[in-house]
């Protein structure tokens, strides 16, 4: 299969998905999520859908628990969606990757303003150092 297809069938699939969960789920553990990816095998037998939840982990687990229970109405309105032979199995996956890189994101910071204030304290150092220097002379 082509990776220009899957690749095409992967964004109608996001799209699709992404419609599912807004309009059609009512489930109230579902709170706040996003898709970050999809991918699709290439016998298009099995799509990944990666998932973004906000809240804390709580809300987060009962997110994943609401669209695992919701994932047999989800792949109905996907076959109703998609016009494919056979509708793939859907797993839901969550996607951390934008946890990770904020918490990577606020260590780099972090460093970076400690290095900079450790500049800041060799530089008053060498030039208090340097005063004292040209008075002993």
């Amino acid at each position: 299969m082509s990776s220009i297809r899957l690749e095409k069938l992967a964004a109608l699939v996001k799209e699709s998905v992404s419609s599912i969960i807004t309009k059609d789920l009512n489930d109230p553990r579902i709170g706040f999520v996003s898709i970050t990816d999809v991918t699709v095998t290439p016998d298009l037998g099995h799509v990944k859908i990666y998932i973004s939840c906000m809240g804390d982990e709580q809300a987060q687990s009962q997110s994943m628990q609401g669209l695992s229970s919701a994932t047999p109405f989800v792949r109905g309105k996907l076959g109703k969606a998609l016009f494919l032979r056979f509708v793939p199995e859907i797993c839901f996956i969550q996607d951390t990757s934008l946890e990770r890189g904020s918490r990577v994101l606020t260590l780099m910071n972090n460093l970076q303003q400690k290095e900079e204030k450790e500049k800041k304290n060799e530089k008053k150092h060498t030039v208090g150092n340097k005063k004292k220097n040209t008075k002993s002379k």
